[in-house]
Formats: structure tokens, sequence, C-alpha cells
């Protein structure tokens, strides 16, 4: 039965970190590789309280198919939470997913054919690359900057493909917090990215999971917003970092011909988002107290971060050759080791060692790989866990470093 696979399903292995959590099931592991927000500042009393009451007052409709672009009531109480960051849309501009993945999921179906080409960031969101990798896309891909994206190297990239007769389909960036370096695009560089995209006509996909997780500097306003619905970017959105993963809603935002299109695509793959699903996230925006929630999670998060950083310095000195990044928000820190360290090979005997990671090739496109890096969860893990978790981690760099001298 396997020759009658697709040829991308023939050499697709799956997503690869969904992968890795195979290896987690030990309940003593003490895991930064999720990327878990943590159930300590889920709203559970909201969830209970809305799930009650919509089963309670529709059932009828709650447990029947629902409309596929999304329930309007919903839409119009994303349509109000987002003027609050700037951007005004109206009901033609958005449509709701079954969570974020799906959405970029949407996107690879929309407008990759075999071999097209998308410009990224190096390293990238490993869910987008399993995605894009259905399509079986290829990449123009740069190495992230402190400050984001590599605009010049970029639009260089872009100049060679349209050299050689072809056309970049779209420039896919997370531009806050990003997953999983956890740098954050500068102001200057949202500008110069929309430029690039106006200047070649290539649409800019936004990503935008954690905006509203940022603990320290400057709140910048989104790409989307600056285009000022001139159609240049679509926007990608989630509840699961700021509500619960459990409830698998997100939204996407951009052109009404996008979206149109969007629409036939969601009704060809999943046909609908659950209702109840949505309902729950309607009482989210416009019945729960938002700004003491997001003030709780990042208070929560603040001091999580701020914990791990101490614990990274305390355990990893300078002379082990060891660097991480410090994010202003999100989830995650990327870790880079000596060039020597296959952080592939450490995951294994980090398992061993009951403490986990992403190793961090999973986030670069084939081609692109490089075995030094690992992304660490710091929001998931207990206080107490994160102690021990880099103390384990730091013995097993020492323990592989000392291996690889013998």
């Amino acid at each position: 039965m396997k020759s009658l696979f697709t040829s991308i399903m023939k050499k697709f292995e799956g997503y690869a970190i969904g992968i890795m959590m195979k290896y987690l099931k030990d309940p003593e592991i003490i895991s930064f590789a999720g990327g878990l927000p943590s159930s300590d500042v889920f709203p559970v009393d909201l969830i209970q309280k809305a799930a009650e009451k919509s089963l309670k007052e529709n059932s009828d409709h709650v447990l029947q198919y629902s409309p596929i672009p999304g329930e309007k009531e919903l839409m119009q109480a994303i349509i109000e939470y987002l003027k609050t960051d700037n951007i005004k849309i109206e009901p033609e501009n958005i449509i709701i997913t079954t969570s974020g993945q799906h959405g970029i999921d949407l996107i690879g179906r929309l407008f990759l054919e075999p071999k097209d080409a998308i410009a990224i960031d190096l390293p990238t969101f490993g869910g987008a690359l399993a995605a894009f990798e259905m399509e079986d896309a290829q990449y123009i891909a740069m190495e992230i900057e402190e400050d984001g994206s590599d605009i010049k190297g970029m639009e260089a990239g872009i100049e060679n493909l349209i050299n050689q007769g072809k056309m970049p389909k779209f420039i896919y960036v997370v531009p806050d917090f990003q997953n999983p370096s956890g740098i954050t695009m500068s102001l200057e560089k949202r500008h110069a990215l929309l430029t690039l995209s106006e200047k070649y006509s290539i649409p800019l996909v936004e990503d935008s999971p954690y905006r509203e997780l940022r603990y320290r500097g400057k709140h910048l306003p989104s790409i989307y917003s600056l285009d000022r619905n001139r159609g240049n970017v679509i926007g990608l959105y989630t509840f699961s970092k700021i509500l619960c993963p459990g409830i698998r809603v997100g939204f996407n935002i951009g052109p009404p011909e996008v979206i149109e299109k969007f629409t036939f695509i969601k009704g060809a793959n999943i046909l609908n988002t659950p209702k109840l699903n949505q309902d729950i996230c309607t009482a989210f925006l416009r019945e729960y107290d938002l700004d003491a929630h997001f003030k709780k999670a990042v208070a929560y998060y603040t001091e999580k971060l701020n914990f791990f950083l101490e614990a990274m310095e305390e355990n990893f000195p300078s002379d082990m050759g060891v660097n991480w990044t410090k994010p202003e928000g999100g989830l995650f820190l990327w870790v880079k080791v000596p060039e020597e360290i296959n952080t592939l090979e450490l995951f294994y005997t980090a398992i061993e060692e009951k403490v986990a990671f992403v190793p961090g090739h999973v986030f670069y496109p084939e081609g692109y790989r490089k075995y030094n890096t690992m992304r660490i969860n710091f929001s998931f893990p207990t206080m107490e866990e994160i102690v021990e978790g880099v103390k384990r981690l730091s013995s097993v760099v020492k323990r592989y470093k000392a291996k690889k001298k013998k």
C-alpha cells in the first residue's frame, strides 16, 4: 500500500516536536520541551460557566454543525478585541480556525504548489515548517538577527529568485517573542518588512500567538496594523496561549478574497469549528476581565522567566560556552551550545537524566539545519522543576563535552 502514497507523504515524517513527545511519558522527566502555557493561569471558572450556560440555553444549536466561517458572535467579539490593538476589520476580513496550526495549514494550502518558495527566518516555528513541508515548499531562509528578520538578506534572496524567473509566494514571520528564538522584531524592521512586501507584491504572513504576553520593553504595533488594511498582510492568531490550548480555537484575518478561499478550504478539510468552544472564547472576550487576566499571566510568567534566567546563569558559567536569549515576552528561550555538541544526540542523553528540551534542528528546514541549538520552554515547569531541571541540563552538557574529549 505504501507505493500508493503521494510523493510528499512517502518522505514526510510528521511534526518532529510531536514525535519527540513520545519520549516524555516518564512522569519523572522534567520537561522544558513542549510549548505549553501554565495551567495555573487558565480561567477554569469562566470556562466551566460559559460551557454550562451555552449548553443550557441552546444545546440543540451548540451540539450541531456550525457555520464554516465561524460563529458571528465570536467574530464580532474578536473584531472589538482587535480594536484595542489598533486593528480595524470587518466580518469579511476574518475566519475562525480550529487552532493556530490550522490557520497555518490554510496558508500553505492556499498559496503553495510543489517547489514554490517562501521567505522565512532561521530558526522559525517548527509547526509552520511541518505545514509547509506538506506542500513541498522551498525556502529563502535567512538567520534571524537580534532585532528580527534580516531584511537586506531576505531582499537579496527574493531578487535572486526573481532573476531565476520565480516569485516567492509569501513571507512568514513571528514578530513578537518568536518561537523558538524569543526575539522581538524592532519597529524599524516591521516597517521595512512591510515595505519589502509592498515592493514585490508578496503577501506577508504575521503569526501572532503571544502578543499579550509581554514582560518587559515597549509594546510594538503589529505589522497588520501598520499596513492599515491595504491588503499586504495576513494575520494568524490563536486562543491557545492567551486562554488555553485545549479549546483549539484561533482565527485568521486578511483581505476578503483570501478569507473567502480559506473558508472554501476549511469546508473541505475540517468543515467547522465546534460551537461550544467558540462560545467559550466569546465569553472570554466579552464577559471576562481581560486586563486582570493578562496582568495575572504577565506577572506569573515574568517571575518564572526571571527565575529561569537566574538558574541558567548559576548553572552555565561563561567558560561552558553556552549562550541564551533573554526574551521580552512569550514562552521560550533559545540556547546555543558549542558547535561540537549535537543537541539531537544530547536530547537522548538528557532523557536518560530525566530532563527534556527540543533540539534546535527541528526549527530549520532540510538543507539549513544546525545541531548546536535547543529550545527551552520556561512557562510550564514549576519553580522547583526549574531549579532541578536546569541543574540536570547543565550536568548533561558537561558529561557530553567530557565524553567528546576522550
